[in-house]
């Protein structure tokens, strides 16, 4: 199901960089001078959840022994050929002719960018970018199970070559990483220890109200085993970071590193992840939101038993009524997800679902608008039929539908993927289907094989092939799907050839690149 957009907003979700000491301080001291300043509370002592809590102490006490800190680490990449020096690739000054105007711009933008496009001095080799370095950064998470299993977000480890977790008493415990939904920017993460850890468990966020008290404990800045309080702000926030975004959001201060830590109630259970907050500085303004646990939990819960997580696809591109849809199609309200248009072959198409109809029911449960279907959606079984009502020419038409599982654009491919030459080449090809073509951004007149996946230190990379590259010729055959290129390089080792020839396209361009056979 796709959901079209109609804002984007400023958020920052990014886990906490290491920095240096001085800029550190600066930015704390910044989010200190804007954090809300609350009571203390107590876990056990408060009264019901709409009373002043007396102190924060007990309940802090008692959980943060199971809130980690988590270093993620990614490894520097091997320096590729710029696009200047490769075999036929153009710089951004090669349509200017071998001149004086030329060599300037050129040792101008050598100047500015050490290693770029003709800096073959100090900065990077010749015919080589510069390398990415040694990436770090810093976020939070909880424990909850004492055998090992970690809670955090998935954009704190995303990437990440190496994980790390840091307990309450300094123990530093190699990570791994179970499972990961982007989705919903969750992770799983699990760590071995010769004793049991201390962990928390999850509440019930559904019963959490505006103005319940709430504290969040993580690790800001890298400042780990930080406790800030507050309340709950709002419910059912959509922040535009994800099709299920149901944020709780809280005033409870949130700053970068708090990422993946949890948000508790006033008992000590877990009600939400902390994941992002509203800033146009990067510091806290008051403006924090969490994942609830009654989307976390069952999300953390398929990941810890399978892995991955498995969502229901109807197949429909889904948008909100808006006041003049409203009053154009003669609707009492604005409730409802008008369908814009039906993939074919899907589960909607089957069920006889068409462009302009209007889904107000799902399995039994009204539709307010477009993300609440998309979650009714996905909660699903792949397999079940559901009853789904839509209004029609405006009358009420009742349909049945078989949800089948989605599945990202790569694995919608993956039955059909090849990587020829017995993957010693390093590419990876897959059909071009509708999901493949919006996700590289491919013009609707570009057929051939499209690049998924490039080994490293392949000869693939080497030759300078990324994921989105089109392949739409190989030797003197064109190409329809990835089976071509793999029978191209199959005549062409027979042959005893050294090369492949291949007609990449990128961006609008197409460029001949031989590839070597190895």
């Amino acid at each position: 199901m796709h959901f079209l957009p109609d804002q984007h907003r400023l958020i920052d979700r990014g886990p906490a960089p290491v920095r240096r000491r001085s800029r550190m301080w600066l930015v704390v001291a910044a989010g200190l001078l804007l954090a809300p300043a609350g009571p203390a509370l107590a876990q056990g002592k408060s009264g019901p959840a709409g009373e002043m809590p007396a102190s924060f102490a007990d309940l802090a006490e008692a959980k943060l022994p199971s809130v980690v800190t988590i270093t993620a680490s990614t490894a520097p990449e091997r320096p590729q050929m710029a696009q200047s020096d490769q075999e036929g690739g153009a710089g951004p000054f090669s349509m200017l002719p071998d001149s004086p105007l030329r060599d300037f711009m050129e040792e101008l933008l050598r100047r500015q960018m050490p290693g770029a496009p003709g800096d073959h001095g100090q900065g990077a080799p010749r015919g080589e970018a510069p390398a990415r370095p040694h990436g770090m950064s810093l976020g939070s998470g909880f424990i909850i199970d004492p055998s090992g299993y970690v809670v955090t977000n998935n954009h704190v480890v995303e990437h990440a070559d190496k994980v790390e977790v840091t307990l309450t008493d300094k123990r530093k415990l190699p990570a791994k990483i179970v499972g990961t939904d982007t989705k919903t920017d969750l992770a799983l993460l699990k760590v071995e220890s010769d004793k049991p850890l201390p962990s928390v468990s999850w509440g019930d966020s559904s019963t959490m109200r505006v103005g319940d008290w709430v504290v969040a404990i993580g690790n800001p800045f890298g400042l780990g085993g930080t406790v800030t309080a507050g309340i709950i702000s709002a419910r059912a926030r959509d922040i535009g970071a994800g099709p299920y975004d149901d944020f709780l959001q809280t005033d409870a201060a949130i700053n970068r590193g708090n990422s993946g830590g949890p948000m508790f109630n006033v008992k000590g259970e877990v009600i939400g992840v902390n994941t992002a907050i509203f800033s146009q500085s990067g510091g806290n303004i008051g403006i924090g939101f969490a994942i609830p646990a009654s989307l976390a939990r069952p999300v953390i819960d398929e990941l810890r038993s399978n892995g991955r997580v498995t969502r229901g696809y109807l197949g429909v591109t889904i948008q909100p009524v808006t006041p003049d849809i409203a009053q154009a199609l003669d609707l009492k309200d604005q409730s409802g997800a008008l369908v814009a248009d039906v993939s074919k072959d899907a589960p909607a198409a089957k069920a006889g679902l068409k462009s302009g109809d209007l889904i107000t029911e799902f399995a039994g449960k009204q539709v307010a608008g477009p993300h609440e279907l998309t979650r009714m959606v996905a909660q699903t079984k792949p397999g079940d039929t559901t009853r789904v009502v839509v209004l029609r020419d405006g009358k009420p038409v009742t349909l049945e539908a078989r949800i089948a599982e989605l599945q990202p654009p790569a694995e919608q491919a993956e039955a059909k993927q090849q990587q020829p030459g017995g993957g010693q080449l390093g590419l990876t090809l897959a059909p071009i289907t509708p999901e493949l073509r919006k996700e590289f951004s491919l013009d609707s007149d570009v057929n051939g094989a499209a690049v998924v996946e490039v080994a490293p230190d392949s000869p693939a990379a080497k030759a300078g092939f990324k994921p989105g590259d089109v392949i739409t010729r190989a030797g003197q055959q064109t190409v329809g799907d990835p089976s071509d290129v793999a029978n191209v390089v199959d005549q062409a080792r027979k042959s005893g050839k050294d090369h492949v020839i291949l007609l990449r396209r990128r961006d609008g361009q197409s460029l001949f690149v031989p590839l070597p056979l190895g």
